[in-house]
């Protein structure tokens, strides 16, 4: 089994990403222009659920009579490039500790580089992964749902799709073209997209509440192998295959 997660809403809640970026946009006002940063951050977590994201920094500097296009541009750039504080969903926790060290484990997520990194950064992740694939690393044109990161996982591994598992939460990309490849796909109720409603074959094989549900279903399709340097081998489910015998349950270099 080669288990594959996603990053936003999967293993955190993005939310505190959104509130930390406008922190710190408000932050910024109070230091260039006066504007206290407390109010700041009320006046646009209000326009946020209010208009969502789109235009949050165009109708705070409105308020205060500052708009322009360099301004907004300005606000956007202090907004991906600032060092976020995040902290992984408890349960996130407990199944990467759970599976470290028994399977191979990659990050696959879509989004700007910086802004990813900067997310994997802040939660302690490189050190979880195998390999952390950041899409837009390869061109936006292979961001889900886009098979081209997983495609590079499973010939790293030499394994068969049949032996990958997706944990995702975004119906409209994160499973529908994996589900015709074969590989297992799970969706974690959590986030924004916890209660949308898949298009026809859009949605994941498994849907759970959250990730606390995830190493029964995982035990319902593949014979866990234990940590690595047990010696001990065995039936794999699906894959059909010794761990000795099967690359993608034995450690690798990178």
């Amino acid at each position: 089994m080669i288990l594959i997660f996603d990053l936003d809403d999967t293993l955190y809640d993005e939310t505190s990403f959104v509130i930390s970026g406008l922190g710190a946009v408000a932050r910024y006002g109070e230091d260039v222009f006066g504007w206290d940063a407390e109010s700041s951050l009320a006046f646009m977590r209000e326009v946020l659920e209010r208009e969502g994201r789109g235009r949050v920094f165009d109708r705070w500097l409105e308020l205060h009579g500052h708009w322009s296009k360099a301004r907004v541009a300005g606000c956007v750039k202090i907004y991906r490039h600032h060092r976020p504080r995040l902290e992984l969903f408890p349960a996130a926790r407990v199944v990467l500790d759970q599976f470290r060290g028994r399977v191979p484990l990659y990050l696959v997520t879509d989004g700007h580089k910086i802004v990813q990194k900067n997310k994997v950064d802040a939660l302690g992740l490189f050190p979880e992964f195998r390999r952390v694939f950041i899409t837009h690393r390869f061109g936006i044109h292979h961001a889900k749902p886009s098979t081209h990161c997983f495609e590079r996982i499973r010939q790293a591994e030499g394994c068969s799709w049949g032996d990958m598992v997706y944990v995702g939460d975004n119906p409209s990309k994160d499973f529908v073209n994996l589900n015709p490849l074969g590989a297992l796909t799970v969706r974690v109720q959590t986030g924004g997209h916890r209660n949308v409603v898949a298009l026809p074959g859009h949605d994941a094989q498994v849907s759970i509440p959250d990730l606390n549900a995830l190493p029964e279903v995982l035990a319902a399709h593949f014979q866990v192998p234990p940590r690595y340097g047990s010696g001990l081998a065995g039936d794999h489910g699906r894959a059909s295959a010794s761990l000795s015998s099967w690359p993608g349950t034995c450690p690798q270099t990178r």
